[in-house]
């Protein structure tokens, strides 16, 4: 998901230098099986200019339905995207 944030961004001439994508996954018992429910990526490293803070929240919001893994996961896992 990162890579697709990463170019996304590029595509509209935004830097993606310094992005960095951390997962973390939440996990529930489903009988004696542990079954990853949600993800959660937080986005850190961007520098943002003023000018381009909106733009890069709507690439935030769409940007996981261009991604194949994204797009792989959709209806078995939650996947939610922030930027910190």
């Amino acid at each position: 998901m990162t890579g697709t944030f990463a170019g996304a961004l590029a595509a509209r001439r935004i830097d993606p230098t310094g992005l960095v994508g951390h997962a973390r996954g939440e996990v529930e018992l489903e009988g004696k099986v542990l079954v990853v429910k949600r993800i959660k990526v937080t986005y850190t490293g961007l520098s943002i200019a003023a000018e381009d803070a909106e733009k890069v929240q709507r690439v935030l919001g769409f940007h996981a339905d261009g991604c194949p893994v994204a797009r792989s996961l959709k209806g078995a896992i939650d996947i939610t995207t922030q930027l910190a």
